[in-house]
């Protein structure tokens, strides 16, 4: 907790469900000094890379179940996904105000960023976000509009054809051929 405190950040609820071996712990995360939620694609991501952080440095155990442990952790991960095979991306209606994305996808510092971009780049607003890893596995939502509307189909074609090529495409050096 003291690591997100010193990002300027208060935990308000927290909340531990186990199904069979796995335990998930959920945290409600505000910003100290306003109490508003966090909204910032920069923050988000340095949300997720210190409890990622954190977890490899407290419980190095668990390295081999994050995607960070091939480089940072005491053992790598067993088994690696290839991202081509991982990623699945949905959009569905929420409503007249608003679409649903999902994305699921191999998990990698700078994930989250690069998402938010790529939405931002299509002029798609994002109104909120839920934001989860299960190992090596990134399943995140994100509440999306364009125009204070909910994304037709073209849109939300558009959406899944940009995320789906920068989510694919590796990156490669422009010197490493």
């Amino acid at each position: 907790m003291r690591a997100l405190k010193n990002l300027g950040l208060d935990v308000s609820k927290g909340t531990v469900s186990t199904e069979g071996p796995v335990k998930q712990t959920k945290f409600f995360i505000t910003q100290a000094d306003t109490g508003r939620k966090v909204e910032d694609p920069d923050m988000l991501e340095r949300i997720r890379l210190t409890i990622i952080n954190n977890l490899l440095k407290y419980h190095p155990e668990s390295s081999e179940l994050l995607a960070m442990g091939e480089v940072f952790g005491i053992k790598a991960p067993q088994k690696k996904l290839n991202a081509d095979i991982a990623t699945h991306i949905h959009v569905k209606q929420d409503g007249p105000k608003r679409s649903l994305l999902y994305i699921e996808t191999a998990d990698r510092p700078g994930l989250l960023v690069e998402i938010i971009k790529v939405i931002a780049d299509v002029n798609i607003d994002v109104e909120s976000a839920e934001i989860d890893t299960e190992g090596l596995i990134a399943k995140d939502k994100f509440h999306v509009s364009y125009g204070g509307a909910a994304l037709n189909s073209s849109m939300s074609q558009v959406l899944v054809n940009c995320l789906r090529y920068y989510l694919r495409t590796p990156e490669t050096d422009i010197d490493s051929y």
